[in-house]
């Protein structure tokens, strides 16, 4: 159970968020609630979580970096998403090069990567198919392509 299960509006849409009793983020979705969810309140605008996600929106791209995460996982999941945070903005490693970092293979990194309930802070959008292509997000190959554009890592 989450300690806060908030909602903040970003130029993307609405960012589903739920923060741990220390303040760590467990979830950070392009994904609304689901229907008969509870009413979630809206982030208030000085929360650290709104602070950074607004500056980074804004051009801040570093805006995000430090937020504290804590999502649930399986130790090899952790291990990937921790790694997912080592990628700059602006830049993207292929499902190969991510695996190297793990040491793992490009497969388990790919479930590893689907499974990431930290979209954004934990950015996932920066894997990208060896062959420079665009290849499965959560929040929908639209926003990935945004996102890379938004960091400067994608020029179309």
């Amino acid at each position: 159970m989450s300690a806060l299960s908030a909602v903040w509006s970003s130029r993307l849409g609405d960012l589903s968020i739920e923060l741990d009793a220390e303040g760590a983020l467990t979830r950070l979705s392009f994904t609304p609630p689901a229907p008969g969810a509870a009413a979630l309140v809206r982030l208030p605008d000085e929360h650290p979580v709104a602070r950074a996600l607004a500056a980074y929106f804004s051009g801040d791209l570093t805006a995000i970096d430090a937020l504290p995460v804590a999502p649930v996982g399986t130790a090899f999941q952790r291990r990937t998403w921790a790694a997912l945070r080592a990628i700059p903005a602006g830049s993207t490693w292929s499902y190969a090069e991510l695996a190297a970092a793990v040491g793992s293979v490009a497969r388990a990194v790919g479930a590893a990567n689907g499974a990431n309930p930290v979209a954004l802070v934990v950015p996932c959008h920066r894997v990208i198919g060896a062959d420079g292509s665009l290849v499965g997000y959560g929040g929908g190959l639209s926003i990935k392509r945004w996102l890379l554009q938004h960091e400067g890592a994608l020029l179309l």
